[in-house]
């Protein structure tokens, strides 16, 4: 018995000893396909996870540029750089846009040395027609740079649709529209950053902001990419607090939008300034599933201010505003007092 259990062991040894081809010569054909089917599987996993993985951390590079003072709006010439919008509105609000002439001589748009404001009539009762405002376009078009928006006063008040925003208004919206600053009513949602673009740009995809995102698709009516500040941005609650700095960068890289407050405007004044030292953006636009300068080109920077329309009207209710738009406006001009913009200045940074 026992020389036995000393062969049987040395038996077991070399069974273990052998090469797993030998084993594996034992196995039916259906079973070396399906372990075969097996590895290969794990492999396309690993492979598909591993390139998902990349795909979703994709970024692109925001290495900051050397950026150089190109153009200043400033002082008593501010209006000078723009031209008066005054065709028929595109988004059928109750506002006649009028001309330059016509706006000074109704108080619409002045500029003294430290400010610019633009506003819409709050004093005429009950006008023949609808009420006037204005909307401005810049002389200069742009493809790229970093904007710098210095604001002392966001219009506020029902009926109001006012807007902060750059576009090619003769090859719309072939060439892009970005919203740096819009809102509708009393403002009190804080304000909405977007971009509105053709078919194919899409922002489902990884970005840097403390904003709200809203739409992922920039072809989505009305909405575009839509991004929303926090209460602090816009309306009654920044102009309490003195205004701050909007500032925008258009770039191969993407578009980002930051609301720099002006207690914490610590490095803007940084020559050339440096947007890497502002913290994360209030919006990123990257150009990840977005060919940027494909979609943004020949911008002019456009203010205006809208009266009901689409944004206006829609957000009605929401902000318990009495009654039905085009009346309202058209017969409470005193509650229009709020309405206007006041700028201290605009600056123009190209990358050199």
């Amino acid at each position: 018995m026992k020389n036995r259990k000393l062969t049987t062991d040395s038996l077991e040894q070399q069974s273990l000893s052998l090469p797993l081809w030998h084993s594996l010569r034992d196995w039916s054909s259906c079973k070396i396909w399906a372990a075969g089917l097996g590895i290969l599987t794990t492999i396309v996993v690993i492979i598909v996870g591993t390139i998902m993985g990349v795909r979703a951390n994709r970024y692109p590079n925001y290495q900051p540029l050397p950026y150089k003072l190109v153009e200043i709006y400033e002082g008593i010439g501010f209006f000078d750089r723009f031209h008066y919008f005054t065709e028929p509105d595109p988004t059928d609000g109750s506002v006649l846009y009028v001309d330059k002439h016509t706006a000074q001589a109704l108080n619409l748009t002045y500029a003294t040395e430290t400010s610019a404001i633009l506003r819409v009539d709050s004093i005429t009762p009950r006008p023949v027609g609808n009420r006037s405002s204005v909307r401005i376009e810049s002389k200069s078009k742009y493809d790229a740079g970093l904007f710098l928006f210095d604001i002392i006063h966001t219009p506020y008040g029902c009926g109001s649709w006012p807007a902060l925003w750059l576009t090619d208004g003769y090859n719309w919206p072939t060439n892009g529209e970005i919203d740096l600053l819009e809102a509708s009513n009393q403002g009190s949602q804080g304000n909405e950053v977007s971009i509105h673009t053709t078919k194919g740009c899409k922002m489902n995809v990884k970005r840097k902001q403390i904003g709200q995102a809203i739409s992922n698709d920039c072809n989505s009516p009305n909405t575009g990419c839509g991004v929303r500040g926090d209460l602090l941005t816009y309306g009654e609650r920044l102009n309490g607090d003195g205004g701050g700095v909007y500032a925008l960068e258009i770039r191969e890289a993407g578009i980002r939008a930051w609301f720099l407050r002006r207690d914490l405007m610590l490095n803007l004044n940084m020559n050339p300034p440096d947007p890497s030292t502002w913290g994360t953006a209030l919006a990123d636009f990257p150009n990840t599933e977005c060919d940027i300068p494909s979609y943004f080109k020949n911008q002019s920077i456009i203010v205006n201010i809208d009266l009901c329309g689409t944004m206006a009207t829609e957000s009605w209710s929401r902000n318990e505003c009495p009654g039905l738009c085009p009346d309202f406006v058209a017969e409470n001009p005193s509650e229009l007092e709020e309405v206007y913009w006041e700028f201290a200045t605009f600056k123009v940074y190209q990358a050199i």
